[in-house]
């Protein structure tokens, strides 16, 4: 497969002709050649980007132009799903449960994204605000303008529906860079934004490193960043876009607290417990990876937990049965197996799994065994986002305690509380600092609700109505009902 740079509406070479590779993490096969944008390409792309923006036939599109665009889109991700399942698997180490999964999702958000602008409001009379025989006011949301938008290499396709879905219903237009890692599905998805009739220019696609994503981000044209990754690499962005001052959303790293209560159903919590830290090798922003188990229920708990983390089937991604499959390279391999060691050497005590799967059919590719910790806060991995399949299990007294526990962090993304106790369960979630907190629940996301983190998990939000706005300025337009300069008795200041 060969994904091209995709701008002003046409598929194209890299002009400096740099192609590199992405694998298969399960084997090491070759998915893909991508091309890397060159200087040029990057302007180009940014060109492409202002003059649609500027375009009367972009500007002055109907909400329901664009909410028709959004739902076609929809429709072909549909139609062209197992192709994208397929390619998804291959390039991203995703399981066939996980890609469909994905493949659905990502297609339900821009459907989603239809309603949103067909019913969106561009221009609001505030009542409150005006007076009769004095002024009418009103609110005017106005698209943004060029966005740059970088998306990670663990939900490829899922991702980029979410930066590009608002782009259309707001009416601003794109320069969106996915991972190099997983450059395939949204080589895809641009052939799809194609076909669907979006005018050439609103949403160009490249693929990259950070390098690209530097330059991307230089441009002095590009009036929004939209960014998903690691916290480290957040900072960096805000320092490089600060000049320019522009509107930011930032999706960062987490390192979520999974509180399970004296009273929770361990029937439940268990496995609730373990899909939110295994869940695609543990490679999602708000995975649960500090378990904290109150005391009194705690040697049940793990006598229940550890029992089912050996059912969890590792397997190459082709395996339909398989719960995980690889980490999505070699680079990442080695930065998990070096936290597994560290926590080693810090003495906290090793429950189950912590080495590298190499036998057999797990010989070329990027495998890691299921692993818990038990830990307290001293340990390195309580703290450190690891984005692999490791726990670390920590027990409590109180109430109090676990709440202080699961506040115990420069992130807040997510979190999660199991207790029978309904009440309790919204007392203490809304003690805890983070985006999105689930009850008797993990990792299910609402494409109407919002998401983001809290301290160092990012700015802004994605989804939602919150979401959608961040792509719109709002003006305040003062409409004066005072009809003859004697009424006008302010105008009397400068004479």
């Amino acid at each position: 497969m060969e994904i091209k740079l995709f701008i002003n509406g046409e598929f194209r070479d890299s002009s400096d002709k740099t192609i590199r590779t992405s694998i298969d993490p399960s084997n090491g096969l070759e998915v893909a050649k991508y091309h890397v944008p060159s200087n040029k390409d990057i302007e180009d792309a940014v060109d492409a980007a202002k003059n649609a923006f500027a375009n009367p036939l972009w500007k002055n599109m109907s909400q329901d132009q664009r909410a028709d665009l959004l739902l076609e889109i929809s429709n072909k991700i549909k139609e062209r799903s197992k192709e994208i399942v397929d390619i998804e698997v291959r390039d991203s180490g995703s399981t066939l449960r996980k890609a469909k999964a994905d493949i659905h999702n990502t297609s339900a958000f821009f459907k989603v994204m239809s309603k949103v602008a067909r019913e969106l409001k561009l221009n609001i009379l505030d009542e409150s605000a005006t007076r009769a025989g004095f002024s009418i006011n009103s609110r005017e949301y106005t698209p943004v303008g060029v966005c740059a938008q970088i998306i990670p290499w663990n939900f490829p396709l899922v991702m980029a529906g979410w930066k590009i879905g608002p782009v259309i219903a707001t009416g601003c237009t794109t320069i969106l860079k996915s991972a190099e890692e997983t450059p395939a599905s949204a080589g895809i998805l641009a052939e799809i934004i194609r076909d669907a009739g979006v005018p050439a220019g609103v949403v160009n696609i490249i693929t990259g490193g950070a390098d690209v994503g530097r330059r991307l981000l230089n441009h002095p044209q590009i009036r929004k960043v939209a960014f998903t990754g690691s916290t480290t690499v957040g900072k960096e962005i805000l320092k490089t876009i600060a000049p320019n001052i522009v509107t930011t959303t930032m999706e960062l790293g987490g390192k979520s607290a999974n509180i399970v209560l004296n009273d929770a159903d361990l029937s439940i919590a268990v496995d609730g417990a373990l899909y939110a830290f295994l869940y695609h090798s543990g490679q999602a922003c708000d995975s649960g990876t500090r378990l904290l188990v109150q005391e009194e229920i705690y040697p049940e708990f793990m006598e229940k937990f550890l029992a089912r983390i050996k059912e969890v089937k590792v397997a190459p991604t082709t395996d339909p049965n398989a719960g995980y499959g690889p980490v999505v390279s070699e680079k990442q391999m080695k930065t998990i197996l070096g936290f597994i060691e560290k926590t080693n050497s810090e003495e906290a005590k090793l429950l189950a799994g912590g080495k590298r799967l190499m036998d057999g059919e797990f010989s070329k590719g990027f495998f890691i065994e299921p692993t818990a910790f038990e830990i307290t806060p001293k340990n390195t991995i309580f703290h450190e986002e690891i984005f692999g399949p490791v726990v670390g299990i920590t027990k409590f007294k109180t109430l109090e305690e676990g709440i202080a526990l699961a506040n115990n962090s420069k992130y807040g993304l997510a979190g999660a509380v199991w207790s029978r106790d309904h009440a309790k369960a919204h007392l203490i979630a809304g003690q805890i600092e983070a985006g999105t907190v689930w009850i008797n629940e993990y990792h299910l996301l609402n494409p109407g609700m919002p998401f983001g983190g809290f301290k160092e998990s990012g700015l802004g939000r994605e989804m939602g109505t919150e979401g959608v706005m961040s792509y719109l300025e709002v003006k305040h337009v003062w409409e004066s009902d005072c009809d003859s300069r004697e009424k006008k008795v302010w105008l009397d200041a400068i004479f």
